[in-house]
């Protein structure tokens, strides 16, 4: 009998956090996102096929001019196989980095070769050009038997689709 103030007040604390999907579609109804024409598209998930198929779904939605050059671009549209924290890279001797938006190089003081997580997931970042800020993100599994093995990249495009609108 004493547990159920505990009880009741554990369950109106968990119905107070906001849900994080909640929020994440909030964040893709931001003034930059909506206001919008042009995006440029980079595909460094390393597979053609998944960028092909997320660039076929951009352009049947046609809400977005997909340009060619970033500095014309209202938009970076970032498909990936990492989560997209402001660019890592390896250099040509092995050695691991990351790259500001400002284009600084910082090498990492022990190499880093594990940054991918163990679950392959393809990760769709919308990019504000002017300064790197991370707009929105998702991710999907990649492949399956019932999804498609290249249609991560499109159903990613979906989703951003979905919380837009038109």
């Amino acid at each position: 009998m004493r547990n159920y103030p505990c009880l009741i007040l554990f369950m109106l604390a968990n119905l107070a956090v906001p849900n994080s999907s909640h929020a994440q579609k909030q964040l893709a109804k931001t003034p930059k996102i909506l206001s919008a024409k042009t995006v440029y598209f980079d595909n460094q998930t390393g597979v053609e096929a998944v960028g092909n198929a997320a660039v076929a779904r951009l352009r049947k939605w046609g809400r977005f001019q997909i340009v060619h050059e970033k500095q014309t671009a209202d938009l970076i549209l970032l498909l990936s196989a990492d989560p997209y924290n402001g660019g890592y890279i390896i250099f040509a001797s092995g050695q691991t980095g990351t790259m500001d938006k400002d284009g600084n190089i910082e090498q990492d003081r022990v190499p880093n070769y594990n940054r991918q997580a163990p679950v392959r997931d393809a990760y769709l970042t919308v990019i504000d050009p002017k300064n790197g800020q991370n707009l929105w993100s998702d991710s999907h599994v990649w492949g399956g038997l019932l999804t498609g093995t290249n249609s991560a990249g499109a159903r990613l495009v979906q989703k951003l689709q979905k919380q837009i609108g038109k």
